[in-house]
C-alpha cells in the first residue's frame, strides 16, 4: 500500500493507515493545503474550484471528502462529477474558476486514486506551488483555519459538461466533421469501464461516425483489464476490431488523457505514433515547433524536421512539456504515451481532441491505418521497470549509470533522470513520480534490438545496485 506526494498532487491506495495510504485524513489535509495555496494567489472575497472525477469505485467517497473540505475552507465548488481530465481542465477556464481538482489515478489500477491540482488556467500547478501545498499539508493540524458557518463555500452541481468539451473540439478549424462523415468509418473503442464510456459515444455521434461500438463501456470503475493502454492489455480491443471489421480502434485510459490506436488488422498503430500522426497533420497546415518528453520516440523529431520545423525535448511530465511548449511557441506537442496537447484547444493532454484530429487526417488521406503507419520512420520501443525497495538509493544508482556511460563517450542528457543517446538507439532511465519504480525506456530500429538494449541497461543497473 502506498502514498505518493508530488508537485502535481497526491496519489495512493485506498484504505490502510494514515500517511501511508490515501486515507480520509490525508485527503482532507491535502485539500486544505490546496485551499490555503489558492487563497494566497490573490485578495479576492470568494474563490471557486471545479471538481471532476473518473469512474473509480472510490471516486464518489473521495469526491465527498474533497468537496466537503473545500466548502469548510470557504471555497465555492462546481461539481461536474464524472468527467475526463481534459474536460475538467477546460471547465476551469469555462467557469472562470480559480482552480480545479481532478480525482483520478490515471493509468494506475482500481485500488488507487489521486488528487491532481490545477491553477486558474486549468493547467497543473507549478513545481514551486506544488511544494508549498505538500509542505503545508504537513502543518494542517497546527496552522489551518476553517470557515465559520456563514462563510462556508457553496456547492453547485453541473451535469453534461462533456458536451461543451465536444463542441469546442468540433469548432477547431482542423477538425473536419464532413470529411469524417463522408469516410463512413467503422470504429471500435475500449473505454476500460470509466468515463470514456460516457464521452466517446457522444463524440462519435457528433463527428458523424454512425458505425461505432464500445467495449468495456460501463462507467462503474471495475476496470476490465490493466488500465494502461498498452498492447498486452488490449487483446479484447484487437479481437473486437477484427470481429466488427472496424477501420480503426481507439483505447483510452480511465481519465481519457492518453490515446492508443489500433489498426484495422488488429495490430497496434503504436502508442508513440498517436502524437506523431496528429503532429504530421497539424504541421501540414500550421508550421511551428513541436515538443515531446525525453522518453518519447525519435519519430516526432524526424517528422517535424521533414516539415522544416524544429523539435525540442522536455523532461517527463505534462507540466514540463507544457512549459517547454509555451517557451518555444509549439503548435503541437505532448507525450509518447498517447498524450496529445493541442494549444489551439487547451494546454492539456486530450484524447477527445486526438481522436477528432486523427479521424480527420485519416479521412483526408484516404488510406488504411496500417498504410498510414508505414509512412512514418520505423522505431520500436521497449518499456520496462524495476521495483524499488526503501534501502535503494536511486539517485546514487542513476549517477553511477550516468558516470559509466559518460566514460564510454556516449551522449548524456540529465534534465530528467539519465538519457543515453547512442548512434541508432537510446535508453532513458528515470525515477517515477507516481510509483515506487525506476522506468527504463529504450528505442531502436527493431523490437529485438530495443529489448536487448533494455536488458543490457537493466543488467547494468542491477550490477550497480
Amino acid at each position: 500500500m502506498t502514498l505518493i506526494k508530488s508537485i502535481s498532487g497526491i496519489r495512493g491506495t485506498i484504505g490502510g493507515k494514515c500517511s501511508e495510504n490515501l486515507t480520509p485524513i490525508d485527503i482532507v489535509k491535502f485539500t486544505t493545503a490546496y485551499s490555503k495555496w489558492l487563497k494566497n494567489q490573490s485578495t479576492k472575497e470568494e474563490y471557486t474550484v471545479v471538481v471532476g472525477r473518473d469512474g473509480r469505485i472510490s471516486g464518489a467517497t473521495v469526491k465527498q471528502l474533497v468537496i466537503g473540505t473545500l466548502s469548510c475552507c470557504g471555497v465555492n465548488v462546481i461539481d461536474i462529477d464524472y468527467a475526463t481530465t481534459p474536460t475538467t481542465e477546460m471547465a476551469v477556464t469555462e467557469f472562470e474558476a480559480d482552480g480545479g481538482i481532478i480525482l483520478t489515478a490515471s493509468h494506475n489500477p482500481t485500488q488507487w486514486n489521486a488528487l491532481k491540482l490545477l491553477d486558474h488556467n486549468g493547467e497543473f500547478v507549478t513545481a514551486a506551488d506544488g511544494k508549498f501545498i505538500i509542505d503545508f499539508s504537513e502543518k494542517v493540524d497546527t496552522q489551518a483555519t476553517y470557515a465559520e458557518v456563514e462563510k462556508l463555500g457553496t456547492i453547485r452541481t453541473v451535469e453534461g459538461f462533456e458536451d461543451v468539451h465536444i463542441q469546442r473540439t468540433l469548432n477547431l478549424p482542423l477538425v473536419d466533421v464532413e470529411a469524417i462523415r463522408k469516410a463512413n468509418f467503422t470504429v471500435c473503442a475500449d473505454t476500460i469501464n470509466s468515463v470514456g464510456g460516457i464521452i466517446l459515444p457522444k463524440l462519435f455521434k457528433a463527428l458523424g461516425v454512425e458505425k461505432y461500438s464500445i467495449i468495456n463501456g460501463t462507467c462503474d470503475g471495475h476496470f476490465a483489464h490493466n488500465p494502461e493502454p498498452l498492447k498486452d492489455h488490449l487483446t479484447d480491443l484487437s479481437a473486437a476490431v477484427l470481429k466488427t471489421k472496424a477501420d480503426v480502434g481507439f483505447a483510452v485510459d480511465p481519465d481519457v488523457d492518453r490515446l492508443a490506436i489500433m489498426q484495422e488488422d488488429g495490430e497496434m498503430f503504436g502508442e508513440e505514433y498517436t502524437l506523431v500522426a496528429v503532429s504530421d497533420y497539424i504541421l501540414q497546415h500550421t508550421k511551428g515547433s513541436t515538443v515531446s518528453n525525453l522518453s518519447s520516440s525519435r519519430a516526432l523529431k524526424d517528422v517535424t524536421e521533414q516539415h522544416g520545423c524544429t523539435y525540442t525535448a522536455a523532461a517527463v511530465g505534462e507540466l514540463n512539456v507544457v512549459t517547454e511548449m509555451k517557451r518555444t511557441k509549439a503548435v503541437i506537442g505532448g507525450e509518447g504515451n498517447g498524450g496529445v496537447i493541442y494549444p489551439e484547444l487547451h494546454y492539456g493532454r486530450d484524447s477527445i481532441c486526438g481522436i477528432a484530429l486523427f479521424l480527420t487526417y485519416l479521412a483526408k488521406k484516404k488510406m488504411k491505418v496500417s498504410e498510414l503507419r508505414k509512412t512514418y520512420p520505423a522505431y520500436f520501443m521497449s518499456k520496462n521497470k524495476i521495483q524499488l525497495t526503501p534501502e535503494i538509493n536511486v539517485d546514487k544508482v542513476l549517477e553511477s549509470v550516468k558516470a559509466y556511460y559518460q566514460a564510454q563517450n556516449e551522449k548524456i542528457t540529465d534534465i530528467d533522470g539519465v538519457k543515453i543517446d547512442f548512434a541508432n538507439e537510446w535508453a532513458h532511465l528515470r525515477k517515477s513520480n507516481t510509483e515506487p519504480i525506476i522506468r527504463i525506456y529504450t528505442e531502436s530500429k527493431s523490437q529485438a534490438a530495443a529489448d536487448a538494449l533494455a536488458q543490457k541497461v537493466i543488467d547494468k543497473i542491477k550490477e550497480l545496485m
